[in-house]
């Protein structure tokens, strides 16, 4: 019996905690460059994402959009 009740244990708490967690970001630096950026959800990493891209870019906080257009010209 005391197997059953771990594993019910078990079968309810994993939903529970992975639940609670949340997403994350990690800058991966190299030789002082961000190198990648990682997503993680608790303790496990879901993917990586290119500081390049559009969506890296937008989650260093770098904008190249109007809003700097619009800057420059006033």
């Amino acid at each position: 019996m005391s197997e059953n009740t771990s594993t019910e244990t078990t079968n309810t708490e994993a939903p529970h905690t992975e639940a609670q967690e949340e997403l994350s970001y990690h800058a991966v630096e190299k030789e002082g460059k961000i190198t990648a950026i990682w997503e993680m959800r608790g303790r496990k990493h879901i993917r990586t994402i290119d500081p390049r891209s559009l969506e890296g870019k937008h989650l260093l906080g770098h904008s190249d959009g109007a809003e700097t257009t619009q800057n420059a010209s006033a």
